[in-house]
């Protein structure tokens, strides 16, 4: 059989793929997933005891809605990498810009601050538990989205993984605030932030092993 009708064999019987069927998988996944991250987060260490009082806090949102936001860009940008020749567009500003705003947070909480106060803005009570608090709590959806993306095609492994990992550490760091009791900006900004670099670089590691076609 020639190369043209063996094509034209395989074309025959080829159907389209259903829109936005990448967003759907990868949305399936965080739905499966993230119900798991919120009964870890809490079976193993429960919601902050003062968490009603919290939500009229005004830090406590920031502390929050910074992950979603790393999560929902991270979420575009997963979707888009797991089509081929799809690049990743504006979700890489929208991915970045949380990061950066919460760092200008930080550094200026950090120069209004007496000398004095600044060791415990940064450290806190928990830092030595944060970052494998927040690597725990995205575990379950960062498999999910890696599994997500083996179904599809994508033509970047290494950077699909990491944008995965994105997903992952943004969904777990907010799944994680639930039951942190840090507030200050620059504690999010060191620890929170290498809480979600963790799987973005177990992703970035992985991608090109799991993911390859």
């Amino acid at each position: 059989m020639k190369t043209d009708e063996l094509i034209a064999l395989l074309a025959a019987d080829a159907t389209p793929v259903p829109r936005r069927a990448s967003a759907r998988r990868v949305l399936l996944a965080l739905a499966l997933a993230l119900p798991v991250s919120i009964a870890i987060m809490l079976i193993e260490y429960g919601p902050r005891r003062d968490l009603v009082e919290a939500m009229f806090w005004p830090m406590f949102w920031i502390k929050l809605l910074f992950p979603i936001a790393v999560a929902a860009a991270a979420f575009v940008l997963v979707q888009r990498l797991a089509r081929p020749g799809v690049r990743g567009g504006l979700a890489w500003a929208a991915l970045a810009l949380p990061v950066a705003l919460i760092w200008a947070m930080a550094a200026m909480s950090w120069g209004m601050a007496p000398p004095a106060e600044r060791s415990a803005m940064l450290w806190g009570t928990s830092w030595r538990t944060c970052v494998p608090s927040i690597g725990l709590m995205s575990a379950p959806v960062f498999v999910a989205a890696l599994v997500a993306l083996r179904g599809l095609a994508p033509t970047r492994p290494a950077v699909a993984g990491a944008a995965a990992g994105a997903l992952a550490g943004g969904a777990g760091a907010a799944v994680y605030a639930v039951h942190c009791v840090e507030l200050a900006a620059p504690f999010l900004a060191v620890w929170y932030v290498a809480g979600i670099a963790l799987p973005v670089a177990l992703g970035a590691v992985l991608g090109p092993r799991l993911l390859r076609w």
